[in-house]
């Protein structure tokens, strides 16, 4: 798990700040989708909403850190 973590944080720092915003975009959308369909019928990985709304504040903190510098 935590090479995943590693190659999704690497992958992030080659990204320009407009296509972090976008991806954060993408990927709320996602997450209010999948909230969702949730409610209407249980996901088969519940876990999975967890899993990507950490994503989610990864790409955000990574933001915040380019903001900073």
């Amino acid at each position: 798990m935590p090479n995943k973590i590693v190659a999704f944080n690497k992958s992030l720092n080659s990204m320009s700040v407009e296509d972090l915003k976008a991806r954060v975009q993408e990927d709320e959308l996602r997450l209010k989708k999948m909230k969702f369909a949730h409610a209407i019928s249980p996901l088969e990985n519940p876990m999975s909403i967890r899993l990507f709304r950490k994503d989610i504040a990864r790409i955000k903190t990574e933001l915040k850190k380019r903001e900073l510098a």
